[in-house]
């Protein structure tokens, strides 16, 4: 039908502009991001020759890339081949699963990104000790893949265990939080990073079946790409708002104990991140019958309900 291949043209050269628009807004922030000297190195946030943290000028890189998403709004509402139809956020879980993701990634970088800076430069591991400080946070993560978060879901829904491990993500974070600059391996990191990987390998999973349980089959690929995409932006604009605030907390008699006070405060933020989201699933999620692979659907279950 010669209809459908002008939308489907008219719908990517809009894509395409949003590329090309996105590109020159990054080329313009990373232009203005080059007048600062020293990003990532001394401090590994950007910063000054005592290994201090201090911000960075970078508003363009903020405030000009924030009318692409009322762009996509626009065109995705106008087109009648939409990538991502608006439709899709009328379901319940689906949008309030999108929000975990984006709290959950924000808090998950807290993680992943200052514990790593906190390891290498305040307490002087080298990368392979670094990475074997996250060795058991990460074979516990694994664990749960393999079929226990699945089990747990099958018998609690997806709210609870959310909620849980996004209590424990709290717990761990602010563990982190009180870790001093001489820490002793085994009394303030090891059990943070345990209780991190129970916390992030019980609620992650979830949070993806939580998205898919408001969509019919035919829509579970796309559900699952939208939460994706928001655990992407969270990571990003959760990153992009802790290092600004460990940036702006740094200060300290020497090195160690200046970078110290910013990733104390990134940590303690990041927590708060992940309670948010532990607070939204209890409040706002609903649980769906769950069943496992091959079995019927219960009589009466609602593939698709838009609230």
């Amino acid at each position: 039908m010669p209809q459908p291949r002008t939308t489907s043209r008219t719908a990517l050269s809009r894509l395409l502009f949003l590329a090309v628009l996105g590109w020159a807004l990054v080329a313009l922030g990373r232009r203005t991001s080059e007048e600062t000297e020293g990003t990532f190195a001394s401090a590994g946030l950007g910063g000054t020759p005592a290994g201090g943290l201090e911000p960075q000028p970078q508003g363009v890189q903020l405030v000009m890339p924030a009318g692409e998403p009322c762009l996509v709004v626009v065109i995705e509402s106008r087109s009648e081949t939409a990538l991502v139809p608006l439709r899709l956020f009328r379901n319940r879980n689906l949008s309030v699963a999108n929000g975990v993701g984006v709290l959950w990634a924000a808090g998950m970088f807290a993680w992943f990104f200052f514990a790593a800076q906190y390891l290498g430069l305040v307490l002087g591991y080298d990368p392979l000790r670094v990475g074997l400080a996250f060795l058991p946070a990460n074979v516990i993560m694994g664990l749960f893949s393999l079929g226990l978060s699945a089990r747990l879901v099958m018998r609690y829904g997806t709210r609870i265990p959310i909620a849980i491990g996004m209590g424990l993500v709290t717990l761990g974070l602010l563990l982190f939080a009180r870790a001093p600059v001489d820490a002793n391996f085994w009394v303030d990191v090891l059990p943070a990073m345990l209780i991190l990987g129970v916390g992030v390998g019980m609620a992650m999973n979830p949070v993806l079946m939580a998205a898919m349980s408001d969509v019919g089959p035919e829509e579970s690929g796309l559900a699952s790409g939208v939460v994706n995409t928001g655990f992407m932006m969270g990571g990003a604009l959760g990153l992009a708002v802790l290092a600004s605030l460990a940036a702006w907390k740094t200060g300290g008699e020497t090195a160690a104990t200046s970078l110290n006070a910013g990733y104390q405060l990134a940590f303690v933020v990041g927590g708060v991140f992940a309670a948010l989201a532990a607070g939204l699933a209890v409040a706002l999620l609903r649980d769906r019958p769950m069943v496992a692979h091959g079995e019927a659907e219960p009589a009466g279950t609602l593939a698709v309900e838009a609230d």
